[in-house]
């Protein structure tokens, strides 16, 4: 049978609670003893297509050592982030562990503060900005994630198509074509509202400008209610390559969350030559696929090659690891730092975390120092070469307001079934952003 695990959102996946055990804040020392047994819970999973492979990692710590034991416990996927832990601090129920990313600045006052820890220390500076509120260290990040245009080699290949040849949108057009030529269908564009929200509109907000603060600038005229989309040349363009994936879209829109399975069996199976995702899905892929290379390729907006970000693929921390400071006792921060740390730094953790996928690991990109264990597919590979050589945009989805996404999401499944025109998107995002609170510049959501 397939084996492909339902993604029911990216930023608010099924809530885990992990159980620890009391004692010595760093028995990753296997012969440290303890006497007591302290649970530690933590919401969010970090990725429910790799949850097999993170339990895996659970059952190694709690067997490494007599101090933490790790506990899986199911919440709902359905909900958001908020929608899940709001309640369980109202209950005095709060998760010791928390992983999200939008998320964050409304968290920043209840967490813990992991400046001076092991996994602070060994984290690049730029990948801690986004969870660093006001000088406070308020999560860790998890993994490197990348997102673009996934493909099968051996159906680009069958269709003589080169993707590295591709710099511009009529050259994905052609690259369509000839797929559709071959006698498969180009491109699987899921309809799911978080990779159309989250994602698929980063491309738009990543490339709207080439520097930080110009994107800041862009998120600024939305909530002004200054920003006129449909006169930004940026926008048109992504708005028409919107329409161009649409347009080759071998499958009909699917807005339940069966779609991402679909969509990866469709590429898996080699139905499809593209489909617009992030390596995330590469697990499933290579366990359905059957020894096929899957890569990743950008997604140009531009028939101009040389304009910003055509050549480049989107890069990002998916999630920060938090931990309570407000419900959680002294034993229980211990527990919760002790597993992280065991996780990202010993070389039975990180064998987990990069290892290869074929092996039961979870097959991350590393982004702490001190890593021994390097990726070893086809994609990831890939990435680094993407990451080595500069050709990255910015994951500027990670300061839209908490919810947005799901807003963004909603009007992208009208406009991909044709409820509604390109013009009457561009409205529905400018009224999505309209007066909210500017978290990016540290005002606070009332």
């Amino acid at each position: 049978m397939n084996k492909a695990i339902k993604l029911v959102a990216l930023a608010a996946a099924s809530a885990l609670a992990l159980a620890g055990c009391a004692g010595t804040p760093a028995p990753t020392d296997s012969s440290a003893s303890c006497d007591t047994v302290t649970k530690v819970t933590m919401l969010g999973t970090i990725k429910i297509e790799i949850q097999d492979e993170f339990l895996a990692a659970v059952d190694e710590y709690n067997a490494s050592q007599n101090c933490y034991e790790v506990e899986s416990i199911a919440g709902t996927p359905d909900l958001t982030f908020l929608a899940n832990v709001t309640p369980m601090y109202a209950a005095n129920e709060a998760p010791t562990i928390m992983y999200t990313l939008q998320e964050i600045p409304d968290m920043a006052d209840k967490v813990m503060d992991w400046t001076g820890t092991k996994l602070a220390e060994l984290a690049g500076e730029g990948l801690l900005a986004a969870a660093n509120i006001d000088g406070k260290q308020v999560g860790v990040p998890s993994t490197a994630e990348a997102f673009g245009l996934l493909y099968n080699k051996d159906v680009l290949d069958a269709a003589g198509v080169d993707p590295a040849a591709i710099k511009t949108r009529s050259d994905l057009e052609a690259a369509f074509k000839a797929i559709e030529a071959s006698g498969k269908g180009a491109i699987h564009f899921s309809a799911l509202w978080w990779s159309l929200g989250a994602h698929f509109t980063n491309k738009y907000f990543a490339m709207a400008a080439e520097d930080h603060e110009g994107r800041l600038a862009v998120l600024d005229q939305l909530a002004d209610g200054t920003k006129d989309l449909s006169a930004d040349p940026v926008f048109q363009n992504w708005l028409a390559t919107f329409e161009l994936l649409k347009k080759y879209n071998a499958s009909t829109p699917n807005l339940t969350d069966t779609e991402y399975d679909e969509a990866l069996l469709n590429l898996a199976d080699g139905n499809v030559g593209f489909w617009f995702m992030g390596n995330w899905a590469e697990p499933n892929l290579i366990t359905n696929g059957g020894g096929t290379d899957f890569g990743i390729m950008p997604l140009p907006i531009s028939d101009d090659a040389a304009s910003y970000g055509n050549d480049s693929i989107s890069v990002g921390v998916p999630g920060y690891f938090m931990i309570d400071n407000e419900q959680s006792t002294q034993e229980e921060r211990d527990g919760a730092v002790d597993f992280l740390t065991w996780l990202y730094t010993t070389p039975e953790g990180q064998t987990h975390v990069a290892g290869s996928i074929e092996d039961g690991n979870m097959s991350f990109i590393p982004v702490y120092s001190g890593f021994t264990v390097e990726p070893t597919t086809f994609m990831a590979k890939q990435i680094a070469s993407y990451v080595t050589e500069g050709k990255t945009i910015e994951w500027i989805n990670t300061y839209y307001p908490a919810g947005g996404q799901d807003l963004y999401g909603a009007s992208g499944q009208k406009l991909i079934t044709g409820k509604i025109t390109g013009a009457q998107y561009a409205d529905e995002i400018e009224k999505a952003w309209l007066g909210v609170a500017k978290t990016w510049r540290g005002e606070k959501v009332e």
